[in-house]
């Protein structure tokens, strides 16, 4: 059994002792301290707090549990039920609410579940503000409401994923009508969760009539390892395949990660989901861009050659709008197929992916694998080395940091060192004694080398 607290949330697995997994009790706990430090950081004697799922199977129990927590505080909840992460996201901003939790564990399969948290302005906390929220819950300083003063739970129906398509369509970068001649054949994997419900009403929305839909019932029963990578998708790279289909989209969970399958069945990559929409959307409006340190240089080159500057920030999605914000990026995101625009909210959208990707593959007039072919071709690698517990992973880093000092070296996240023409991240691991070790280069064969000989360079430091 696991449980893991961090400043970004709460995730575990369900079921074991108190204190190891994602337990009823550790749920009312850490719930009672979110609605806390709400009260806290709205300074309102009534607050409300947006709440939404995805359709992992613990949800309705877990959702149940937060639902009376929030109520037993004094807390109104407005209840969005089955949803996705970026609508959860929208809703707390349209409908003023103090904050948001989303019930989540994300790509994690099936036993995990999670608790993650929004501010009121639809974001994720901040590193300070979780801090602020294990400490509430480590000492338990929260009380909960008299009979009078008991919070109310609205409910709204649909999980607010047609207002949030709604606001998409808006965008004046997605063009429907081009969407629509271009008549395109898409085949859907939803991984049986709710973007199986989000998807296909976009598509629809968008003008796409021919809908092959494949794991699209929100039953939380994955029928594959959810992490969209595309050792799990050889399903639907075969369907694109014999359905003839233009292009395959599949989505996690929660639906904040989007990976685009190409008409013959290779992967388009889910480093480059970003990428392709960057470059159409900065082809819209210039401005810069921003992605965290292990994401694909392509973006960097994407940018450049439209005129904007490219930043890179520590990983994590909160570090990623915090550089977007500071470098006033008008696109952003993670190498993961996290997409992230700020006119409309800032927060990794699957959905918001789906319509720039296929305004931008409409009006290139090229298939999706020439669409991507037409991008700087990268290859990352990525490793990890596993050392004994009683080592210090930061001294290794440091050294390795002024081993390679003639090269461009970032410690904002780890050690990051910029060669010429390839790059390699290092970065411990906050769990256990692990470094991970992201290569990129211009092919596999000298990704791996370049991860090979860090590797090396690692042992004989230790």
């Amino acid at each position: 059994m696991t449980l893991i607290k961090s400043i970004s949330g709460i995730r575990g697995t369900i079921g074991g002792p108190v204190g190891e997994g994602l337990t009823p009790l550790d749920t009312v706990k850490f719930v009672s301290a979110f609605g806390a430090w709400v009260k806290t950081a709205s300074g309102k004697n009534k607050v409300k707090i947006v709440l939404g799922r995805d359709a992992r199977i613990s949800g309705p129990m877990i959702k149940r549990i937060v639902l009376s927590t929030l109520q037993g505080m004094g807390i109104d909840v407005i209840d969005l039920d089955l949803s996705t992460t970026p609508s959860v996201e929208v809703a707390v901003v349209d409908l003023k609410a103090d904050g948001g939790i989303i019930l989540t564990a994300s790509h994690n399969p099936k036993q995990w579940n999670a608790l993650k948290l929004l501010n009121h302005k639809g974001e994720f906390i901040s590193g300070d503000d979780g801090l602020k929220i294990l400490e509430i819950a480590e000492k338990e300083a929260f009380t909960y409401a008299d009979v009078d003063h008991l919070g109310v739970i609205i409910k709204h129906e649909g999980g607010y994923i047609a207002e949030h398509i709604q606001h998409i369509l808006k965008l004046p970068y997605v063009d429907i009508e081009a969407i629509r001649k271009a008549k395109f054949k898409v085949v859907v994997d939803a991984v049986n969760s709710t973007g199986g419900i989000a998807v296909p009403y976009l598509l629809k929305a968008l003008g796409v009539q021919d809908i092959v839909e494949l794991y699209c019932e929100p039953t939380g029963h994955f029928p594959h390892n959810p992490e969209p990578l595309p050792e799990h998708l050889t399903e639907i790279s075969a369907l694109i395949k014999t359905q003839n289909a233009h292009v395959g989209i599949v989505v996690d969970p929660d639906v904040d990660r989007l990976a685009m399958v190409c008409e013959d069945g290779s992967m388009f990559g889910e480093e480059y989901t970003l990428v392709a929409v960057a470059d159409y959307v900065l082809s819209q409006k210039k401005g810069n861009t921003v992605s965290n340190l292990s994401s694909s240089r392509a973006l960097r080159d994407v940018t450049e050659k439209h005129g904007g500057s490219y930043a890179a920030a520590a990983v994590g999605e909160v570090n990623v709008v915090t550089k977007m914000k500071e470098t006033n990026a008008v696109i952003g995101g993670e190498g993961n197929g996290g997409v992230i625009l700020p006119e409309l909210h800032y927060g990794r959208d699957a959905l918001v992916g789906i319509a720039l990707f296929l305004t931008h593959l409409a009006k290139s007039n090229k298939s999706c694998s020439a669409l991507k072919a037409s991008f700087p071709f990268y290859y990352i690698s990525k490793n990890k080395i596993e050392l004994t517990p009683e080592i210090n992973v930061d001294a290794i880093l440091e050294k390795m940091a002024v081993k390679y000092a003639s090269e461009n070296i970032s410690t904002i996240d780890g050690v990051k060192i910029d060669f010429p023409k390839e790059w390699v991240h290092l970065r411990k691991s906050n769990t256990e004694p692990i470094i991970r070790i992201y290569s990129e280069s211009a092919s596999k064969e000298s990704a791996d080398a370049l991860a090979n000989k860090i590797i090396d360079d690692i042992k004989s430091l230790i």
